[in-house]
């Protein structure tokens, strides 16, 4: 129709993918996604998810067990990985020890014969654009954990290829510099419009990070999303617990009216939540709170609708720009409560007070 705007196509898609290394388990079950050009997309999970072994698929290190792997409308799940023009970077590295910080930038556009003026100025690029380009002649043993990471990644975009994968590529970082890394090459997707899949299982590099996010669990993709989406929405129990700090409360459905249901606690109790995925009055489900959602009342303090539970004062936490109540509520002994600093000075262990949230901010999920 006209004035309808035309959606390009995928630059990555996964087609009914399947995995499996010994004919039995499957280690990616049943995968249908599609990549866009252009943006930055995080496979996220636990250890044994699934998410290493697709981006492995994608790369040409695994070959799918069934279904195809299209890149740029290619099928490539039979092309050899250096036939496929992806950049890749890896947690270790992977730096030639005896070859200098130059001579590593430019060994993908060597194996490419592309001209010796061409390299040269490619790799002095590349130098500049991560602000080494006045250690070209060191080693990769002279240089720090940061500053070799930065390497990798310039051999990885020096021969401007179509897609960079990077497989948990900051995890050997501490944390400040992870940090930095992470702002840095955010920086450097967004100037170059490249199209990066990445691969970790720590949930706030992917939110800092990504455009999209799936999340993986037993082979298969739970939810794909914004992360603000995946914040504020998830699907299940899953997402919800391994997206951001949260609060579990077990229970079972009393009734359910249009968006929202009554939950009766299985510690005692009952509330009023989002009825996002449940099967119907007399189900159980998993209820999941945001510590930074929940405030702290005493007793007989007016409620204005919310939710309003008993509690009894386990520990606080102090953390800076914030602090954590840890409360025993409705039998949950690690229900966290996020306080403004200065907040929590008056808490005692084994003191009594109230939580209240409002029903919006409490889902009713699919339990775990």
């Amino acid at each position: 129709m006209e004035g309808t705007p035309i959606v390009p196509p995928p630059l990555v898609r996964f087609s009914g993918i399947q995995k499996t290394y010994d004919g039995e388990h499957l280690v990616v079950k049943n995968l249908d996604l599609d990549i866009r050009k252009g943006e930055f997309i995080t496979l996220l999970g636990p250890s044994g998810s699934g998410k290493t072994t697709t981006l492995m698929m994608l790369a040409g290190f695994e070959v799918p067990t069934q279904g195809e792997i299209y890149l740029s409308d290619r099928p490539i799940k039979n092309m050899p990985p250096h036939k496929r023009d992806i950049g890749m970077v890896f947690q270790n590295y992977a730096l030639f020890p005896h070859l200098t910080i130059a001579e590593n930038v430019a060994f993908p556009l060597s194996v490419r014969k592309i001209s010796k003026a061409e390299v040269q100025d490619r790799v002095k690029a590349a130098l500049r654009m991560i602000k080494l380009e006045t250690l070209a002649h060191r080693r990769p043993g002279q240089l720090s954990g940061g500053q070799q990471q930065r390497v990798a990644l310039a051999r990885a975009l020096v021969f401007n290829p179509q897609l960079v994968l990077m497989d948990e590529p900051l995890g050997a970082l501490d944390k400040r510099l992870r940090e930095q890394m992470q702002l840095e090459i955010k920086q450097l997707h967004e100037t170059m419009g490249i199209t990066v899949v990445y691969v970790t299982h720590d949930q706030s590099e992917a939110l800092t990070m990504s455009d999209r996010i799936a999340v993986f669990n037993d082979g298969i993709v739970q939810q794909i999303d914004k992360p603000s989406a995946l914040y504020e929405q998830p699907v299940n129990s899953f997402v919800a617990h391994f997206i951001g700090e949260n609060n579990v409360l077990a229970g079972t459905v009393e009734t359910v009216e249009k968006d929202y249901c009554r939950v009766a606690l299985a510690g005692g109790g009952a509330v009023t939540a989002r009825a996002v995925n449940v099967s119907g009055a007399g189900a159980s489900t998993s209820l999941s709170v945001r510590p930074e959602r929940i405030a702290l009342v005493p007793d007989g303090a007016s409620s204005d609708g919310s939710n309003r539970l008993p509690a009894r004062v386990q520990n606080t936490i102090y953390l800076g720009d914030h602090a954590l109540a840890v409360l025993d509520v409705a039998g949950n002994c690690e229900f966290m409560v996020k306080l403004q600093p200065g907040t929590h000075d008056g808490l005692r262990h084994g003191e009594s007070v109230f939580v209240t949230f409002r029903p919006e901010d409490c889902l009713a999920l699919d339990p775990v």
